[in-house]
């Protein structure tokens, strides 16, 4: 059996634009795609801590090191900068390789500058990846 698993996320990044005259997708810095292991045109999930929302786009590589995020096209009406949101991708693997797989979980500080790159989730004080 596939499922869907979580393969990398983005924790707590700060939107720094939103622009609705753009045609969709989000805006990413480099360095942030490369830690989290994002490609361009990636389906990913935008979850909006500061509001509640979410949304479903794709990804676009930003330039290097200028922490962007910025939030693109009609999504645009779902953000706003300074907003802090995780960025959620995802990828299909066996089951029985579930137990072994180790998800990137890249955090960044105000900024958005990478402050720790992890392969675990811990909720609670307690490893769950």
């Amino acid at each position: 059996m596939i499922v869907e698993a979580l393969k990398s996320k983005i924790h707590r990044a700060c939107v720094t634009d939103a622009d609705i005259n753009y045609v969709g997708s989000v805006s990413i810095d480099k360095d942030l795609m490369e830690a989290a292991n994002l490609i361009q045109y990636e389906k990913v999930q935008v979850l909006n801590i500061t509001n509640g929302s979410r949304l479903t786009t794709y990804v676009i590589e930003s330039n290097k090191n200028c922490g962007e995020i910025c939030i693109n096209g009609a999504a645009a009406h779902l953000v706003n900068p300074g907003d802090l949101v995780i960025i959620v991708s995802y990828c299909n693997i066996k089951h029985t390789e579930l137990k072994n797989h180790k998800p990137k979980i890249v955090h960044v500080n105000k900024k958005n500058e990478i402050i720790e790159v992890a392969s675990q989730v811990i909720v609670n004080n307690k490893n769950i990846f």
